[in-house]
């Protein structure tokens, strides 16, 4: 292992979920988490006598689950040769349809403030504050100065793996993962008829849905109803 590879180890076993959330990701809308990322300063390894914590806030926006299949994922951009060898290998063993979710987050950082005291001190009050307001979606997590976004995607990843299962068995309670005889799932069906609606309400570009369409391999089959929504805004 390199160097870098030796840094990014370390710092997801030194970071610890030290209050994570009361409630999962959203199976059916956006999730808003907040969190207090906490840390010791770099400079504080060579300046011992310093007791000082570094505070970074900000918000991870969780967007509602999406149900996708091997075959979906293969279509998307940006991927590696070696992320599609593992498409290629899940297609292999589970069929192009098999129905699974894809989660996207959004980090917005807020504030980063150094205060001077130590981090089981600043922990305490994080948690006073947070049982006053009452909030389920707020979490603190103790990370590494150096690589604190590392630490960040490791909240994010353990977010994700706690949540999924309650995510999979909500879709499938409601018949979102049954698929037809076109590979499609159900759940999917659902998205296309909301995009089709965003579109008509201006709240998405066609190009876009269009381009959803076409990942799904759909087009054809949506082609009618898409070109008629440039026949209503004549």
């Amino acid at each position: 292992m390199n160097i870098e590879g030796e840094r990014i180890r370390y710092t997801v076993e030194h970071t610890e979920i030290l209050r994570p959330p009361k409630q999962t990701i959203s199976t059916f809308g956006v999730t808003n988490l907040y969190y207090y990322l906490l840390t010791e300063p770099i400079y504080s390894e060579i300046t011992k006598d310093v007791t000082e914590t570094v505070i970074r806030e900000g918000r991870v926006i969780a967007e509602r689950p999406q149900i996708v299949t091997p075959y979906y994922l293969s279509r998307l951009e940006g991927f590696s040769s070696e992320a599609r060898k593992y498409l290629s290998a899940l297609i292999k063993v589970h069929g192009a349809n098999a129905p699974g979710l894809f989660y996207t987050y959004k980090n917005e950082p807020n504030e980063l403030t150094i205060v001077s005291d130590n981090l089981l001190a600043v922990v305490d009050k994080l948690n006073a504050e947070i049982d006053k307001r009452g909030d389920p979606l707020v979490s603190i997590i103790k990370g590494e100065d150096e690589l604190w976004d590392v630490s960040l995607m490791k909240f994010i990843y353990e977010m994700t793996r706690s949540s999924l299962s309650d995510n999979i068995r909500q879709m499938g309670t409601r018949g979102l993962l049954d698929v037809d005889d076109s590979g499609i799932p159900a759940g999917v069906r659902v998205r296309i008829d909301e995009l089709f609606a965003r579109v008509s309400q201006g709240e998405y570009e066609p190009r876009e849905l269009k381009a959803e369409l076409e990942r799904w391999g759909l087009f054809e089959e949506y082609q009618d109803r898409f070109f008629a929504i440039f026949k209503k805004e004549r």
